[in-house]
């Protein structure tokens, strides 16, 4: 299914947004960050300090400065192997605040001028989620690495298909910045499973609670009504990134909320819930629970747990083997320079893992299958609970 916007629907919700906005939401944006922008303490290992894997400096461009700031947040600048020689946003004063945060003397005014740039080796895409897809493959097309802000795609399988074939056919790296990947707990929890502390894993519960009274801004309005599971990698992640697996079917229920924006006629996805609960399969036979809410107030964030049938992990409190309880569940060091950053200290492990990875002439982390496999879930589960929780198959994805 592609999302199309149309005039009607957009300028609506565009509207509405604007509205709710002026009603306090830029008073309490000044107020405070977003959510999981807070800088985290990062559960780095300091007994070992960080080693290049090359002296070579990767040519970067970097694409989107937009309400959440992205383009300089994941520390490109700031690592000794790179050189941001690019920057564009499709705003002017974006444009020249990220250049100035970049360092970088070179603009552009689009990414589709940018990817012409033909000594640029690598761009990462941090714009809009609804153009994710089409902007990465664009930069796919042009010959170069992409790396790009969640999620993958944008309510459309088809264009799942279609960046999934770009990223096989080009040969070249791609991966999606899904912050989850380098938390303390659920790195923590990928190298105890990888050890085989958990065993087969029997259940996993992801959950991402971002109270959203009113929408935050966002290019053309895309947040205001965002169904919740089409936002789904900060809690899928507490399965794929952990295990490496994906989900093969689900059931997905739905809560109609009383927020104006999440009403069905109030935003142009005609979304009427503001809380998706997703029960999944998972590809070990186990099972999989995954909440997605914008209209619960209450405690925040990114957060999961893992049952294995030799242990289970809450936090980063690890019940099972005691070899395993021994293994330095640290992460490692990074770039003396790079900060460890936001959303549960991971934002430099990503830019660092992207880079490192096309230096190494290796699939990063959160290759194209994890990517896909994390949000193509969260689009059936969200086409599910339209059908009152009907069980749904679920597309998969393979390096």
């Amino acid at each position: 299914m592609t999302q199309s916007f149309s005039r009607r629907a957009f300028f609506k919700g565009a509207a509405i947004g604007a509205g709710l906005l002026a009603m306090g939401g830029r008073a309490k944006a000044a107020d405070q960050p977003i959510q999981g922008f807070e800088d985290t303490k990062s559960n780095t290992d300091k007994a070992k300090a960080w080693e290049p894997v090359s002296d070579r400096k990767l040519r970067v461009g970097i694409v989107g400065y937009g309400v959440c700031k992205f383009g300089a947040a994941f520390g490109f600048q700031d690592h000794p192997n790179v050189d941001v020689v690019a920057v564009s946003d499709l705003i002017p004063d974006r444009c020249e605040a990220l250049a100035r945060e970049c360092r970088c003397g070179k603009t552009y005014p689009s990414l589709e001028e940018l990817v012409k740039d033909k000594t640029i080796e690598a761009v990462f895409v941090a714009t809009d989620a609804p153009n994710h897809a089409r902007h990465c493959i664009e930069v796919l097309k042009s010959g170069k690495h992409v790396a790009s802000a969640v999620p993958a795609v944008f309510g459309s399988l088809e264009d799942a298909d279609k960046l999934y074939e770009a990223v096989k056919s080009s040969g070249l790296n791609y991966m999606m910045f899904e912050t989850t990947a380098f938390h303390n707990d659920c790195y923590a929890m990928r190298e105890i499973f990888r050890a085989g502390g958990f065993g087969k894993m029997v259940y996993t519960e992801g959950e991402y609670y971002h109270y959203m009274e009113t929408p935050i801004d966002s290019y053309k309005g895309w947040r205001v009504g965002l169904p919740p599971q089409w936002y789904p990698t900060h809690s899928n992640g507490y399965y794929v990134a952990v295990t490496g697996g994906s989900f093969t079917e689900v059931s997905c229920m739905g809560i109609p909320s009383e927020i104006p924006h999440l009403q069905p006629a109030n935003n142009p996805y005609a979304n009427p819930f503001g809380t998706e609960i997703a029960l999944f399969r998972t590809s070990e036979g186990g099972m999989a629970r995954m909440a997605v809410s914008w209209d619960t107030p209450g405690h925040g964030g990114e957060m999961g747990r893992v049952r294995g049938q030799k242990g289970s992990m809450l936090d980063m409190a690890f019940d099972g083997s005691s070899d395993v309880s021994k293994m330095n569940l640290a992460k490692p060091a990074l770039p003396p320079k790079v900060s460890a950053g936001g959303h549960g200290g991971s934002h430099g492990y990503l830019g660092n893992e992207f880079v490192t990875s096309i230096l190494q002439g290796r699939t990063p982390l959160v290759n194209i299958a994890w990517a896909l496999n994390m949000t193509v879930a969260g689009i059936v589960a969200h086409q599910s609970a339209l059908k009152g929780g009907e069980l749904m198959k679920i597309p998969q994805y393979a390096i």
